[in-house]
């Protein structure tokens, strides 16, 4: 509440914002303070002084995250963005007495940092995680929740070198198509074929095949969307026969993989396939289905395709991403010189 104050003849409104004592000077005239003193008083009320620190609950600005999400966010996007919200409020569990923004500082990222570390996060997931918190405070100042991006200056972990990730021998190769049952193989066969992603594979269609021309192809649909941009994929003699005779012996709907009811197969159901069998196999150490896409890039480099061929055909967005399979290309770089014969 403002208060007219007077002395010497001069009227002032003396009035408190966030316990900061201001005063303002209104001049001579009774009637003019009293009427600035209202608006100073409706000002505050509305919080337009340019003093108040606007604030937000978390619960409400994650809340609303979520929804902008939905509209603005491919459903994998969402699920990777929901699953790193539902990670920073876990740790926030930590601290019940932090509800609204204001109360975030450059120490409590710090400690995000340490906690996610502790359970084994890597430090680019963690470096992506804090990204993606400061993009959606950043939203945040936009929608006018806050004044300031309690992200600011938060320092990214170190990334070492790229370490060539896990893909399958040609022996491993064989011992896992080898080991498949009926449904599995061709599955695993057209992952190892294509590098598709799992979420490419999992939406894939009949539509999405172009068998005139021995084409896979990659593209927007109403309830999904790829990772990057659309992409073709070329499919190779051995794909494409297994291909045919998977529509002509198993085509239920619309689906090219899908379960008995001819329905899109579930999330996960494919990673514990994986896991069961690469246990039965020997190398349990593969766990995820991604290894098949390394497994197709690998391969490809080692064989001599370069590297801008295997990034169109991977659809990675950036050659940065392709180049953890440079080094692979090492034999093959080696060799070409002896193909010279001056």
């Amino acid at each position: 509440m403002a208060t007219l104050r007077q002395r010497n003849g001069t009227y002032f409104a003396d009035y408190r914002i966030n316990g900061r004592r201001m005063r303002k000077n209104l001049g001579r005239s009774k009637r003019i303070a009293e009427l600035a003193l209202k608006d100073i008083e409706v000002k505050i009320a509305k919080g337009e002084l340019g003093f108040e620190k606007k604030d937000e609950s978390l619960i409400r600005l994650f809340e609303e995250f979520r929804t902008y999400s939905k509209t603005n966010h491919s459903p994998n996007t969402q699920k990777r963005y929901r699953a790193i919200v539902d990670h920073f409020q876990r740790f926030l569990s930590n601290y019940p007495f932090i509800t609204k923004m204001s109360q975030l500082n450059p120490k409590i990222f710090e400690d995000f940092k340490r906690f996610r570390f502790e359970e084994e996060a890597e430090n680019r997931t963690i470096n992506m995680e804090l990204k993606t918190l400061r993009s959606i405070f950043n939203l945040a100042k936009n929608w006018g929740y806050t004044k300031e991006n309690p992200t600011d200056g938060i320092r990214m972990l170190k990334i070492t070198n790229h370490i060539t990730p896990r893909f399958l021998s040609e022996g491993e190769i064989k011992k896992l198509l080898d080991n498949c049952d009926g449904w599995l193989y061709p599955i695993f066969y057209t992952f190892l074929n294509t590098g598709m992603r799992k979420s490419e594979l999992l939406n894939l269609e009949w539509s999405d095949m172009d068998f005139d021309r021995r084409k896979i192809i990659i593209r927007v649909k109403d309830n999904w969307r790829p990772k990057t941009s659309e992409r073709e994929i070329p499919i190779n003699n051995g794909l494409f026969d297994l291909l045919k005779k998977h529509k002509e012996t198993t085509k239920r709907g619309s689906y090219v993989f899908h379960n008995k009811e001819g329905i899109r197969i579930a999330e996960n159901r494919l990673r514990k396939r994986l896991m069961a069998l690469t246990k039965r196999c020997g190398f349990p150490d593969v766990t995820k289905l991604h290894t098949l896409r390394h497994t197709f890039a690998s391969h490809l480099v080692m064989k001599g395709v370069d590297l801008p061929t295997v990034k169109k055909l991977m659809g990675h967005s950036k050659i940065e991403t392709t180049m953890i399979y440079a080094h692979l290309a090492d034999a093959h770089v080696d060799k070409a010189v002896e193909k010279l014969g001056f």
